[in-house]
């Protein structure tokens, strides 16, 4: 296997003209990039190249954006930016959901999705040691491994998208604390990004969904009504 020296994105967008004003800025941003113009082309060069990063379109010959990133989000943990024609709020929620790290509209900027690239990829970058790097809950099955980016309850794994990892580790730092949607997005984006309330409802759900099924039943991440979500250590009683 070639090892990249650089952070090598994959640009996978059928527009021909658009992937090549793509991977231009992002080579003169000192990315390696590459480009695909078929969804089934995708998995096959993911395995073999092992990108850092994916910026995927929506709409692709073959096999959709939207199954290669459901795909892609259950098998890896490679950063997904998604990018499409469709504006509908109902899209930017089913991408997220899918597992996108960021979400971008055509037509866009260039450099607007470098952008986007550089703060995505900051995020995946290992943060150094420090205190409450390991977070085991007292009274409760629950352990998060931040350096490692692992988490389980009770000796069970739990498959997180890096935005359920953040947000699990934020509420596990400050079991009780009543944390505002505000609040919770600064946790999740650290690039100052427009993001709606609905964003993070939309990864809170997805967790809760999670965290019940290894929890037998129960409800660990409480709705505060007209505040937010707080985390409960009596519901993760072992």
């Amino acid at each position: 296997m070639t090892v990249s020296l650089v952070p090598r994105i994959l640009v996978v967008e059928d527009e021909p003209h658009l992937a090549t004003l793509v991977c231009d800025y992002l080579r003169q941003a000192r990315y390696e990039a590459h480009a695909l113009d078929h969804g089934s082309l995708v998995l096959p060069w993911v395995e073999q190249r092992r990108p850092d990063l994916i910026v995927l379109d929506l709409m692709l010959p073959g096999v959709d954006g939207l199954t290669l990133c459901r795909h892609l989000r259950a098998n890896s943990d490679i950063p997904l930016v998604m990018i499409t024609a469709r504006v509908e709020e109902v899209d930017r929620l089913i991408g997220l959901e899918a597992g996108a790290d960021d979400y971008l509209c055509k037509p866009f900027s260039p450099r607007e999705l470098v952008a986007r690239v550089k703060a995505v990829l900051r995020r995946y970058r290992p943060a150094p040691a420090q205190d409450g790097v390991v977070v085991f809950v007292p009274g409760a099955g629950l352990h998060v491994d931040r350096e490692r980016h692992l988490a389980f309850w009770n000796g069970t794994p739990l498959d997180l998208t890096p935005a359920e990892f953040r947000l699990l580790s934020t509420f596990a730092l400050s079991p009780g604390r009543v944390f505002s949607r505000d609040q919770l997005l600064d946790r999740l984006h650290d690039d100052q990004r427009n993001l709606s309330d609905r964003t993070v409802d939309s990864h809170v759900k997805n967790l809760r969904r999670k965290l019940e099924s290894v929890c037998q039943g129960q409800e660990p991440i409480r709705s505060i009504y007209g505040v937010g979500y707080r985390f409960e250590l009596d519901a993760l009683k072992i």
